[in-house]
């Protein structure tokens, strides 16, 4: 049985299930929305949602891909109680979860966020180029026009900014000095690109796709800032093997067997911008016409 951890509606988990489905392979699929009750059954471990249940030793490979595995709490009007309850919950949880991960698995829920400054020390540890970066909480140091700003977190967006609309927060340049100071942002040199790179990593192998996101306003600082009426240019893209191979070291490092990386190309150099787990990449199957949907089935 195959187990896959995602959000409710994603395409790229709807993908894989497609081609699941074709293989005549078993699968629950459990969504972000869910919470389990533990239970013992003949000394096996059974958990309980009000969508899904299974028997822990009957999965034998596990995709997360977002979401998670979350459990209901049981509380007692003695407090007392509660805190031996807690503790025992607690561990039970850490067992299923870490009898999960040692299963054959796409990643993990433990490391499914990785801190991008210790993700840039390991890059620039293994000899990737890693544009200059500091923290601040102010801008007195900043070459204007060419500091860049991003969230130090990964994707990061703001709900309800306006109008009940998601809001993400996106890289922009510095233009302008701030008056005041604020609390501690991550800054980073202006890279001249050429285009921007997205790869896809999975068990070793590399898939990159190239974009071409400089030659359009909208899209030439970010390119998530989708221009839909006039889309970037997106093609195949081989980065050259001393890359890959020090993303495979990267990937090792965080302990990660998937996930996307973005780099920026500026003449014969190749600049590494973060990698997430839980990136899409769905994009690049469409684009680029790899059989990414497929070699995550196959591989579970």
């Amino acid at each position: 049985m195959i187990l896959i951890f995602s959000d409710n509606n994603d395409r790229t988990t709807i993908e894989v299930i497609r081609w699941l489905v074709a293989l005549s392979k078993d699968f629950i699929l459990v969504n972000d929305d869910e919470f389990f009750d533990i239970k013992v059954d003949k000394k096996r471990f059974f958990l309980q949602s009000q969508k899904n249940s299974f028997f822990l030793d009957d999965i034998q490979s596990v995709w997360y891909r977002r979401g998670g595995l979350f459990f209901k709490r049981y509380q007692y009007s003695n407090n007392s109680i509660n805190i031996y309850m807690n503790e025992t919950q607690h561990w039970l949880e850490d067992y299923i979860l870490k009898t999960l991960e040692s299963k054959k698995h796409i990643n993990k829920q433990s490391n499914s966020h990785v801190n991008k400054l210790l993700v840039l020390e390991y890059a620039q540890n293994i000899e990737l180029n890693v544009p200059e970066y500091f923290l601040a909480e102010n801008t007195d140091e900043v070459i204007l026009s060419k500091t860049i700003t991003k969230a130090i977190t990964g994707n990061a967006s703001l709900d309800n900014i306006s109008d009940n609309k998601d809001g993400m927060l996106y890289t922009s340049i510095i233009d302008k000095k701030e008056k005041e100071s604020f609390f501690i942002s991550f800054f980073q040199e202006k890279i001249e690109k050429d285009f921007e790179i997205r790869t896809f990593y999975l068990n070793g192998e590399c898939y990159s796709m190239a974009i071409f996101s400089q030659n359009d306003d909208q899209t030439k600082t970010d390119f998530r800032k989708y221009n839909n009426e006039k889309p970037n240019r997106n093609i195949r893209y081989n980065l050259p093997k001393d890359i890959e191979v020090k993303i495979q070291k990267l990937m090792q490092m965080l302990d990660l067997n998937c996930g996307s990386l973005d780099f920026i190309k500026s003449g014969d150099l190749y600049y590494f911008l973060e990698v997430n787990p839980v990136g899409q990449f769905a994009n690049v199957a469409y684009h680029c016409n790899y059989p990414l949907f497929k070699k995550i089935a196959d591989y579970l």
